[in-house]
Parts: structure tokens; C-alpha cells; sequence
């Protein structure tokens, strides 16, 4: 049952005002019966009807949203108290009391200590990224692979 748009003429009953076929006054292509605009211009074929005031607007892809990851914290930077040297600890350490292995401080490793910046590893590339404590609780990207995250410190 191949039935083209032409072949469907004969059987739509004619409606008053409808384009009754052939030539399209605009543009010359020639068009079946029954079709309101033309295929090629978009001329209006159909005498009863009139031309819409909307434009249609021009279609503009949407940007890819990346997934935004969470990246916590594995450890922190802090500047120890006796020799103002950085030193790395681990968040396993929270609570605990810490020496410096430069001078032999030692201090509590607790949330009154000034943390200088955090490590994790990115969730995207698996790259350790160091993080000042500016950005935590912000959305960032990797510098190694671009990926979206959000640090939590």
C-alpha cells in the first residue's frame, strides 16, 4: 500500500479555499493538492488562511551540563605553631595530637587549627588536587582534566 502525497489527491475531498495543485506561484516548484504551504519557499497556497504573526524562533542547541562531583577532603595543609613550616595531615589525624617533623612541635589537630589549604584526589582523573580553603564549598573545576566539582573541606 505506496501511496505518495500525489497519489493522496484523489482521495481528500476538496476543501473550500485549498491549493487544488501544480505550480507554486513563488517559486514554480510544483506541489500536490491539499498543502498549505509550499515544500520549497514556504509560500501560503491555501486562499482562506493567513499567514501566522509568531515567528518561529531559530532552534540553538543546549551546552552539555557536565555532572558536578563532590571532592572531600583527604587532608589538609596547616602551618605548625613553633616553626611556621607547612605540614600535611592527614584527616584520618583530626582529634589527635600531632608533632611537627621539622622541630618536634606538638599541637591538637582539631578544628581551631588555621588550615592553609586541603588535598583530595579529583573524582573525574583521580589526580591530586591542592586546594586552597577559599574554594571550599564552591564549585571548581580539575586543572588536570576540566572535570566539574565541589570541594568540601
Amino acid at each position: 500500500m505506496a501511496s505518495g502525497v500525489s497519489d493522496m489527491s484523489d482521495e481528500i475531498p476538496a476543501v473550500k479555499g485549498a491549493w487544488k495543485g501544480g505550480a507554486c506561484p513563488s517559486c514554480g516548484d510544483v506541489m500536490p493538492a491539499n498543502v498549505v504551504h509550499c515544500m520549497s519557499c514556504r509560500a501560503m497556497l491555501n486562499s482562506e488562511l493567513k499567514d501566522d504573526s509568531i515567528e518561529i524562533p531559530q532552534f540553538i542547541p543546549l551546552p552539555e551540563i557536565k555532572v558536578m562531583k563532590t571532592a572531600v577532603a583527604r587532608g589538609h595543609y596547616v602551618r605548625c605553631g613553633g616553626c611556621h613550616e607547612e605540614l600535611r595531615i592527614n584527616a584520618k589525624y583530626v582529634g589527635a595530637t600531632v608533632q611537627c617533623r621539622h622541630c618536634n612541635h606538638t599541637f591538637q589537630y582539631d578544628d581551631k587549627i588555621t588550615r592553609v589549604a586541603m588535598y583530595t584526589n579529583c573524582p573525574h582523573c583521580s589526580e591530586e588536587i591542592r586546594a586552597n580553603m577559599s574554594y571550599v564549598g564552591q564549585n571548581v573545576a580539575c586543572r588536570f582534566c576540566d572535570g566539574p566539582l565541589q570541594l568540601q573541606g
